[in-house]
């Protein structure tokens, strides 16, 4: 199971001095006052407090059981916010999510990311030490079940286009995680997004919230943008909405 200190440096990590003051203001241009943000692969609930904060509900998906725990600890009693503790993907059942103990960040229920993982630069050291048997439902479920996001965030390692393929309607804005060790799967994630309707990106590297294209971008370009980078800019997040002004900086 996740380990207590690598719970620690995730609340050090996410809830860092300065942190909530950026994350209000990115997350400000997607998000108001009783509005509804999805936050697929919540971790330590941090993006879920923002939008909280912002003064949407929030609903929170974690499946790992020790920090839906601590996310219900830390936000269960304040209004507006759900916890769902399961994976979420293509159809409802269950699937297997791999547990990396010391750094639980990267748990993940996709093989191909933990192998694309193995020996790759930067990821020296990974090791998935635990297997979960937990529920999938899927973005249809969930809006059906606590109404549709206005925002919909997922970074679930390598399971971010398995996820999509369970959404038929477009949220106006969401985001997905990427990595440069499965650039494949963003192009995934791109195409099924440009079938919903989608006709303008941006995209932040690292943690960073700052946007890396001066103005959207289509699908073609940012695939190709992202096929471009460098090893070592190692992951980020896409962007997209239906409301292009929401993507400039």
């Amino acid at each position: 199971m996740t380990t207590l200190a690598a719970i620690r440096h995730s609340l050090r990590t996410y809830y860092g001095p300065g942190r909530a003051a950026a994350l209000d203001a990115f997350h400000a241009r997607f998000l108001g006052a009783g509005e509804r943000g999805f936050d697929i692969g919540s971790h330590v609930g941090d993006r879920s407090a923002s939008f909280l904060r912002l003064g949407a509900r929030a609903l929170a998906v974690e499946p790992q059981p020790r920090l839906a725990r601590l996310i219900r600890l830390l936000h269960g009693r304040s209004p507006g916010f759900t916890l769902v503790s399961t994976l979420v993907g293509a159809e409802p059942g269950t699937a297997t999510l791999r547990v990396n103990s010391r750094n639980p960040t990267v748990a993940s229920a996709s093989p191909d990311f933990i192998a694309a993982a193995a020996g790759a630069e930067g990821w020296e050291g990974q090791v998935w030490d635990t297997e979960l048997t937990l529920p999938v439902t899927t973005l249809d479920a969930l809006a059906a079940a606590h109404g549709a996001p206005d925002f919909l965030k997922i970074d679930v390692e390598g399971y971010e286009a398995v996820a999509l393929s369970g959404l038929s309607r477009a949220p106006r804005s969401l985001s997905f995680e990427f990595t440069t060790i499965q650039r494949e799967v963003a192009a995934q994630c791109l195409a099924k997004l440009a079938s919903l309707g989608y006709r303008h990106f941006n995209a932040c590297l690292g943690e960073g919230m700052a946007f890396a294209h001066p103005a959207p971008i289509p699908a073609e370009a940012m695939a190709a943008w992202v096929a471009a980078l460098p090893h070592a800019a190692n992951s980020g997040d896409v962007y997209a909405s239906l409301e292009p002004a929401r993507l400039i900086p």
